[in-house]
Parts: C-alpha cells; structure tokens; sequence
C-alpha cells in the first residue's frame, strides 16, 4: 500500500507521450518567454482548497528546464465541456499564441450525461483539435482524459465513462496528438497502489468527484515529467 501520494507511481507506459511536442520544444530552445494554455473544466480551473494542476505545472516546468519564463495560463472554466469551451478558442487560446494547448475534457459529458451526448462532445473535441492543429506551425496539443473517481463509476456511469475515454483516445489517435491518460493512472493508484477513493477526493466534494490536493500535486507531478520527456527526446512508439 502506498501510504504518501509522493510515492504513487507514475508509470510511462500508461502515461508516456506517442509524439515529441516539437513547437514547446523550439521554445524553450530559444530560451525565451513561453506560453502554454491550459483549457478544461473544474480540474482545470480549480475548486475550493485543492491547488489546479496548471500552477503546479508551471512550477515544475520552470524548476526542470531553468526557464523562468514559462507562464501556464489557466481557462479553465467549472462545469464546461467541450461544447462550451470550442467558442472561447478565438480569445483563449489563440489570442495568446502559445506553444502548447492542453486541453482537459469529458468529465462532464459523463458526471452531466443529462446534458451532453458523449458522442456529439467527441465530435467536439475532435473540432476544437484540428482548429489547434491548424496552427501547427505554432503551437502543440496535447488532451486530458476524465478523472478516475467514484462520480464517474456509480449510477452506472462506468461503462459510459470508458467510452469517452475511448472516444478521447480514437480522436488523439486520429489527428496524431498526445493524451495524457489520467483515467488509467488514476485507476492505476486505485488498484495497483492500493490508495483509496478516500485520499483520491476532495473531502469537501460530496458528489465524490472532484481530486485532493494529494492527487492533484501528483497529476501535476506526472504530467510535467512527460512533458518535459516529450521535448527532449523522440517520443516512444
């Protein structure tokens, strides 16, 4: 059993990068001001207590390259899906011209599945990254997948969020972009790392949806590493 989330495993077969993020990588050769866009909903935006993954990113990011000018921009938005976020592109993202637009989705195209059709938020999705990838020359993408958490596993919502998932990764697969695959590693933890669902969650968040700080730190942790990789060596195939 894991006792220290610092300890939770980060293995790179489940959350290694299949393509180099050639544009992040030729910014920070240049060793100048860096722009990343970090788009999604509440785990991107952040809630109550729990520190968002793109603070803690930007930190890592500047500690592993010695780049103090590495800004990762937050918009997200709580309770957002792919639907929502498509129209805030135009001042988001592109008006910032990053190198790197990650892009956390689905959670509620599943949590929500009242609202949204996970088809149609997939159909979305892949929109919002050929727009991305119309900028190739100047910026990267890369996707986050759903959180593995009781909200997305109860009232029969697991085998709906295993297709968006699926769906996520058919869409990455597709445009030939990276997906950090929070949904296995989380599960990983779960099931590997034995770390139960109660130090996986906000305490605070009675629909057991949302992540610790613990967690979150960790995702951040892990998320940086394949960051880093993937901008410094040929990505895996």
């Amino acid at each position: 059993m894991i006792e220290n989330f610092a300890d939770a495993e980060l293995p790179d077969q489940l959350i290694g990068f299949k393509y180099p993020l050639s544009r992040l990588a030729a910014a920070l050769r240049a060793n100048g001001r860096v722009k990343i866009v970090a788009m999604g909903s509440s785990s991107t935006a952040g809630r109550e207590d729990v520190v968002p993954y793109p603070y803690r990113l930007e930190m890592y990011l500047r500690a592993a390259t010695g780049n103090s000018g590495i800004d990762v921009l937050n918009r997200g938005r709580g309770g957002e899906e792919a639907i929502e976020e498509l129209p805030r592109f135009d001042a988001d993202v592109f008006a910032e011209k990053p190198s790197l637009v990650i892009w956390q989705v689905g959670t509620n195209a599943v949590f929500h599945r009242e609202k949204y059709d996970v088809d149609d938020v997939a159909a979305n999705i892949a929109v919002g990254v050929d727009r991305i990838r119309a900028h190739a020359d100047q910026m990267d993408v890369l996707l986050i997948d759903p959180q593995y958490v009781p909200a997305m596993l109860l009232d029969d919502k697991a085998e709906l969020s295993e297709r968006m998932v699926s769906l996520i990764a058919a869409v990455a697969e597709t445009a030939g972009v990276n997906v950090f695959r929070r949904w296995a590693l989380m599960r990983h933890w779960h099931v590997q790392n034995n770390i139960g669902f109660d130090r996986m969650l906000d305490p605070t968040d009675g629909d057991r949806l949302h992540q610790s700080d613990g967690s979150m730190l960790r995702i951040s942790r892990g998320l940086a590493e394949v960051i880093r990789k993937a901008t410094t060596a040929p990505a895996s195939t």
